[in-house]
């Protein structure tokens, strides 16, 4: 494989196949969108089929889509850490993949402010009211529910574990991937599962989500991308903002978008089940109180 991506595809163009080659002029067109797109995204808007990108990306001598993406970021001078050209200026661009330019604190921190506040905006426009509403009454009648995520999402699912957990018991935290595995083959329709995917589209997910979905359990999946492999497994999917290329994975501004959908659902949670919420949050902030000098 050429440094380039796109000279690498150049170079092999007058070989491929004819929807081979409708995939490389969407891309060569669409650069810098296609390095955000889901591969059933990349698919719809190219017109080709998942199999024929799978094909693509390996004629290419990439492991796959993943790795496709990371090789258009790295192409792309408007992502690529480092880049001189790089000035910061758009509210949209995470500072993750770009160096700190020469400035004061007071810009980088403004910066900041600028991105993290577009990631709520992001996230707030992407809200819909009857998803959130099917959300909390499945996690409403859930005996257990299980927050689970893998990676940086993992993080997410614990957060959402540990602020649910002030006010009800019924929700567990797994870390370990093979751990999510087994209680997920063990889940019954009484059960649900909470889980953390920006992209989802990941095979530790595919692992946990098809054996609770095969014994009945929902599943409320956070994610980007609403026609991802996770999101036709899900029963309701919440989705989070903003863009994220694959040089900016595990941004701040991404996990605010999730917090943001947590905190919503908690505070709708209780305010529908108000009793038992409010016996556990006095019972649970006594408790914390004595750790308190």
């Amino acid at each position: 494989m050429q440094p380039n991506i796109l000279d690498s595809i150049s170079s092999r163009y007058s070989s491929l196949t004819r929807s081979g080659k409708k995939l490389a002029d969407y891309i060569f067109a669409h650069q810098s969108e296609a390095q955000y797109m889901s591969i059933t995204s990349l698919a719809e808007a190219s017109h080709v089929s998942e199999a024929t990108i799978t094909r693509f990306c390996k004629m290419l001598g990439l492991v796959g889509y993943n790795d496709f993406k990371l090789a258009l970021a790295k192409a792309d001078p408007t992502t690529v850490a480092g880049d001189p050209a790089e000035d910061w200026d758009s509210p949209s661009e995470d500072p993750d993949s770009s160096p700190m330019k020469e400035g004061s604190l007071e810009t980088i921190c403004r910066k900041l402010y600028q991105i993290n506040m577009a990631a709520l905006t992001e996230t707030r426009a992407r809200f819909n009211e009857a998803s959130a509403q099917t959300a909390v009454d499945l996690l409403s009648r859930a005996k257990r529910i299980y927050c689970f995520g893998q990676g940086g999402s993992n993080v997410m699912a614990m957060e959402a574990w540990a602020r649910f957990s002030t006010a009800s018991s019924n929700f567990i935290h797994i870390e370990d991937s093979h751990m999510q595995a087994m209680a997920s083959s063990l889940c019954t329709p009484s059960d649900a599962i909470l889980f953390f995917s920006y992209s989802g589209a990941t095979k530790d997910m595919l692992d946990v989500l098809k054996p609770a979905k095969n014994n009945g359990a929902a599943i409320i999946l956070i994610t980007h991308f609403s026609n991802s492999p996770a999101a036709m497994l899900a029963n309701v999917c919440l989705l989070c903002g903003p863009s994220e290329s694959p040089l900016q994975s595990g941004s701040i501004a991404a996990k605010i978008g999730q917090l943001y959908i947590i905190d919503y659902l908690f505070h709708a949670y209780c305010q529908q089940n108000p009793e038992s919420c409010s016996q556990a949050r006095a019972a649970t902030a006594q408790a914390t109180a004595r750790k308190l000098l």
